[in-house]
């Protein structure tokens, strides 16, 4: 395993609620704390994808602020540290701002000094397994981060994502992500998949694998005028889930999603 580094709510019954440890999980597409909130800002501020600049610290810790409530966090648009944070790590830097023991980053494109793309992992919960996958696509950089929790006998895997804007690259990536998820009876899917509900992708992933289409379609992007479903938390059905809904806090080009689920009771998570 790899070293470990110290709303309005729609409540869903997507299975019956068992007594069971209970776990807050957050998906959130961060945008490398540029903090996109308007459609100008892209133009505006799109230097800041290659250069530092103080704010982008001040829209960071504003959404360390909105982290802090909760167990497992899946980043998206994170940087492993380059000159536009300063050499700063910004998974490291978000886990130190909202308080979380256990933090690991996934480097998935390495741009030397310009930028260093990656996913990232937050937990109030020690992994017993990390393990890196490196998902299919015309073009390198997109990867899934596999965390596993709990006994061998008894895990829960979370599955952070980002996929790629290609569907054609997405299409493979689902088969692979199919694959793993497969593997394991309590599973998590989390991220910003680039596809809604209803697409070919989305329609592949649930026919292949139990994971669950939730009830209710929660639009994050933009952030200024959500319109569309491309951030999501999917779990198989031995995972109760008691709510799920998006947070109205616009520090990113993308809103955050939250879900609560319950485990089963042979699962136990130790700090």
């Amino acid at each position: 395993m790899p070293d470990l580094m110290p709303s309005t709510p729609s409540t869903i019954d997507l299975a019956p609620p068992e007594i069971g440890q209970r776990l807050r999980l957050l998906s959130y597409n961060v945008q490398v704390g540029i903090g996109s909130t308007r459609p100008h800002h892209y133009f505006r501020d799109s230097w800041q994808h290659i250069l530092p600049h103080p704010r982008r610290f001040h829209v960071l810790d504003r959404i360390a602020e909105v982290l802090s409530g909760y167990d497992v966090v899946a980043l998206q648009e994170v940087d492993a540290g380059s000159r536009r944070t300063g050499f700063v790590n910004l998974t490291e830097y978000l886990a130190l701002q909202a308080d979380f023991p256990f933090w690991y980053h996934q480097r998935n494109r390495d741009l030397g000094k310009i930028a260093q793309h990656a996913n990232g992992l937050l937990s109030r919960y020690r992994p017993t397994e990390i393990v890196e996958h490196k998902l299919p696509g015309l073009i390198p950089g997109r990867g899934a981060l596999m965390v596993r929790y709990g006994t061998s006998d008894a895990p829960v895997v979370v599955l952070l994502v980002h996929l790629s804007l290609s569907r054609r690259a997405r299409c493979q990536q689902i088969a692979y992500i199919c694959e793993v998820v497969n593997t394991y009876e309590h599973v998590v899917v989390m991220g910003d998949l680039n596809c809604e509900l209803g697409s070919r992708e989305m329609n592949a992933l649930f026919r292949r694998t139990p994971l669950r289409e939730p009830l209710d379609r929660h639009h994050t992007f933009p952030s200024w005028r959500p319109m569309r479903n491309i951030d999501h938390i999917l779990v198989t059905p031995g995972l109760g889930v008691r709510k799920s809904h998006v947070l109205h806090h616009a520090h990113s080009d993308h809103l955050p999603i939250a879900m609560e689920v319950i485990l089963p009771a042979s699962v136990q998570l130790p700090a």
